[in-house]
């Protein structure tokens, strides 16, 4: 989501995925100036090894934690593997990635983290309670780094960007049909990338792309509790 816009800004990558082939091709059209890693960030090794990079980068300007997958279902019927594997990515190597770019942005004085969240950290649903929970966590945390950072004055940045239906292959692996969900909802990822940049310029820790989820969150914020309620009615979600 974010490689090719940042190629076009100039920026030198460093891509990590899981999928070899994919990533390489990336990279061969982005251009050879761009380094690749093949890193699960499920395995603590390949975490390690994604870190270690990120430490030995010496013109580190940002990092961006996008790597993230949803399951379906209710929590006590789902794979547990799968349940852990889901904190391990969204929580776990969030933790270790942005630890080991800010110890060497701060320093610097100079530099940026985005993880990527989405609108659902603002509301809890069955069916995706590690989805919601891990999300809700990307968010507290980011909210109090940029505490800390201001609190030192430090321009080094971190922004949890929220969006939310957009149109990428994650709904694809889940096994959500696109039809399901009404079109206007949707939201290029171009466009959610663009939000995510230009909120830097602001200093915005907190982006929700799209003026439709800017006012689903005012909703969810002050209409959140009677939402839960309605959710958690008998028959509300089926496995």
């Amino acid at each position: 989501m974010f490689a090719r816009k940042l190629a076009e800004r100039g920026f030198r990558l460093i891509l990590v995925a899981r999928r070899e082939d994919r990533l390489r091709a990336l990279a061969e059209e982005l251009g050879p100036a761009n380094e690749v890693i093949i890193a699960d960030l499920r395995v603590a090794g390949d975490v390690r090894r994604v870190e270690k990079a990120i430490v030995e980068c010496p013109r580190l300007e940002l990092l961006v934690n996008n790597a993230g997958f949803g399951t379906r279902g209710h929590f006590w019927h789902s794979d547990l593997e799968r349940q852990e594997e889901m904190h391990r990515v969204h929580v776990m190597a969030t933790v270790r990635l942005t630890h080991a770019a800010l110890r060497t942005m701060v320093p610097r004085k100079k530099g940026a983290v985005i993880s990527v969240s989405s609108v659902a950290a603002f509301v809890t649903g069955p069916g995706a309670v590690s989805y919601c929970a891990t999300k809700s966590w990307i968010n507290a945390f980011t909210e109090g780094l940029d505490l800390e950072l201001r609190s030192i004055r430090s321009p080094v940045q971190v922004q949890a960007l929220c969006p939310g239906f957009t149109l990428t292959e994650f709904h694809d692996v889940v096994k959500v049909s696109r039809d399901s969900i009404p079109k206007w909802l949707w939201l290029k990822a171009d466009d959610v990338v663009e939000s995510s940049l230009r909120a830097l310029d602001h200093r915005q820790w907190l982006v929700v792309p799209g003026w439709k989820y800017k006012v689903a969150r005012v909703f969810l914020r002050h209409f959140g509790m009677l939402l839960r309620g309605r959710l958690a009615r008998p028959g509300a979600e089926q496995t």
